[in-house]
């Protein structure tokens, strides 16, 4: 039997976007933000939620532009540390150890140690209650070399994402693939009565 758990933001995983913008003085930032996702294949666009109160909102709206950041599972402390404290206080990337350059297709700066990047031109802001989704359109991926496969595709073991749980606001990594997509659930297909 299931439990009601009520109206909550919960959904297993969430990516953790470590999200880079500019603000009007050409000052890098970078936020953490885990209500986010892929949200158009054709033009291929993202959708993180911000709240208009933060640093980042501002400096997205200013520049129409950010970058997402995918931090692997051993940058965990940095990745944390830049949703704890705002940009506006404290110059987070110096703190954080790691360094950025500014990305080649757009006006944000991207995280160089992060084994995954999407440069984003804003496209839409949706406001949605306490957050306003902002939607960006996907004009390039980066990824480390090291992180593709034998096909030259992403490699999201190598890639090591960090993950987020909502419901008990900690951090994971991935599992073990359990199938392919497009491909298992065909046995159900095939399948004869």
């Amino acid at each position: 039997m299931k439990k009601s758990l009520g109206a909550k933001p919960i959904i297993y995983p969430t990516p953790v976007f470590l999200v880079g913008s500019y603000d009007a003085e050409g000052k890098a930032n970078i936020m953490n933000a885990a209500w986010g996702g892929l949200c158009s294949s054709e033009p291929p666009s993202v959708a993180v939620s911000v709240r208009k109160e933060r640093y980042s909102f501002d400096c997205i709206q200013e520049q129409q532009a950010f970058t997402i950041n995918i931090p692997r599972t051993d940058q965990v402390v940095a990745a944390d540390y830049f949703g704890l404290v705002s940009g506006r206080d404290v110059d987070k990337i110096a703190a954080s150890g790691m360094s950025v350059e500014r990305a080649e297709h757009v006006n944000a700066p991207l995280l160089c140690e992060c084994p995954l990047v999407l440069e984003c031109r804003l496209t839409a802001s949706i406001e949605l209650g306490v957050h306003t989704q902002l939607i960006g359109e996907i004009v390039d991926v980066k990824i480390d070399e090291e992180c593709l496969d034998e096909v030259g595709l992403p490699d999201i073991v190598k890639v090591d994402p960090l993950l987020f749980a909502p419901g008990n606001r900690a951090y994971f990594n991935v599992g073990a693939n359990v199938g392919r997509a497009f491909a298992v659930g065909k046995e159900l297909i095939d399948k004869k009565d």
